[in-house]
């Protein structure tokens, strides 16, 4: 059965007009199945209901053993048998197995990549004085695997949303993207890395691969130095930049300086690799790289929201009005990563505000409770004549 990275697969090589035999054959299907696929748009959804197994109470005390270098399975069978393990030795073989990479080798082949190919991501941490705060900052690196020109963002946060929007900045950096990103197995891009059908991607992650034109790939479990070339990086930015710079007047001072760092040391460097200066090598590799979009892809975070019968909605802590005819109904917000806020209603932008602190009171704009106002204030009038009749 399809998987999500196989559609991918077939999707972009079908844009760059390769028959649908030979794409049957890259994939390992049936041609039918290929031109079923691309007529559906997208790949077959399907749901399996994970399997308990025997072994998972053990699993800590399995990959501990491993940890120290125990990997004989007979061995592993017996000290887990002591703690009341009952099955067998072929599933703790089947196991043990995917992770037998962990084990040290004493050389590694180096791959290379043709230009444009492929873009490796990765984070970091660090602590330094940010607005006169110590702060722990969070920075992504991505790095072109061919000419291994680089760019990093900081941040405080290195969640998807951050992800996603550290590597569109790195992409608008190169003024490009490339065929290829190669991630690690965090959960921001990968929800689980099985041996039989392989990863499965956020689905965030693959709306942004679609946008971007790039097929999403990731790292071996456990076999993380497959992108070798942007860990180093993550050593050479603390290395260097952080020991060079020290405190910032704020995030954007920060990024400025990583910028100008990048131009002044990083691109002009002689890369002891390849023997070859990065921005030289990478001006091979810039036409080789992929349109960007003509619309950026936003990174907001997206969640649902209420409106109260007031026709304001919570929003992290705080309250924001919204139009008062939306009183009661579901809305969609977007939370931007510069502390905008916008709200959507059937897909249409019905409000807009700056996220503030709670202290700092609710959020209004007057026009969206015109309307409510105007029902509240009308008092009726009545004829004074039913009193009269009375008296």
């Amino acid at each position: 059965m399809l998987t999500v990275e196989d559609y991918l697969v077939i999707r972009t090589l079908k844009k760059r007009g390769v028959y649908t035999k030979d794409i049957a054959a890259e994939v390992g299907v049936h041609p039918r199945t290929v031109s079923r696929a691309l007529a559906r748009g997208a790949a077959p959804e399907r749901t399996r209901k994970k399997r308990h197994s025997k072994l998972d109470p053990y699993t800590a005390q399995i990959d501990g053993l491993l940890a120290e270098g125990v990997w004989n399975a007979v061995v592993v069978l017996r000290e887990i048998q002591e703690q009341g393990y009952e099955g067998g030795i072929t599933i703790l073989r089947d196991y043990i197995r995917p992770k037998r990479v962990q084990r040290l080798s004493k050389a590694t082949v180096r791959f290379e990549t043709p230009p444009g190919r492929q873009v490796q991501t990765d984070w970091g941490e660090i602590v330094r004085e940010v607005a006169g705060v110590e702060t722990k900052v969070c920075f992504i690196v991505n790095t072109l695997s061919y000419s291994r020109r680089f760019h990093f963002w900081c941040t405080d946060c290195l969640d998807a949303e951050h992800t996603y929007e550290g590597l569109i900045r790195s992409f608008e950096y190169f003024e490009g993207a490339t065929e290829e990103v190669l991630v690690d197995n965090q959960k921001t891009a990968v929800l689980l890395h099985s041996p039989a059908t392989g990863p499965q991607f956020n689905a965030r992650f693959v709306d942004l691969a679609d946008d971007y034109g790039f097929l999403p790939h990731a790292c071996k479990p456990y076999r993380a130095r497959t992108k070798g070339k942007d860990e180093r990086m993550v050593g050479y930015i603390k290395q260097h930049f952080f020991v060079r710079y020290r405190a910032f007047d704020s995030w954007e001072h920060l990024n400025q300086l990583a910028e100008q760092w990048l131009r002044e040391e990083a691109d002009p460097r002689l890369h002891g690799t390849v023997r070859e200066i990065v921005a030289v090598r990478f001006a091979r590799e810039a036409p080789r790289l992929l349109p960007l979009p003509a619309v950026r892809y936003d990174t907001s975070y997206i969640e649902r929201r209420r409106v109260g019968w007031d026709a304001y909605i919570d929003v992290r802590g705080n309250r924001y009005s919204v139009p008062d005819h939306l009183a009661g109904q579901g809305v969609m917000v977007r939370i931007g990563l510069d502390g905008s806020l916008r709200v959507f209603a059937e897909d249409v932008l019905v409000a807009q505000h700056r996220l503030q602190r709670a202290a700092e009171g609710w959020v209004t704009v007057p026009d969206h409770h015109r309307q409510l106002w105007h029902d509240t204030l009308c008092v009726q009038h009545r004829s004074l004549q039913a009193y009269e009749a009375v008296l």
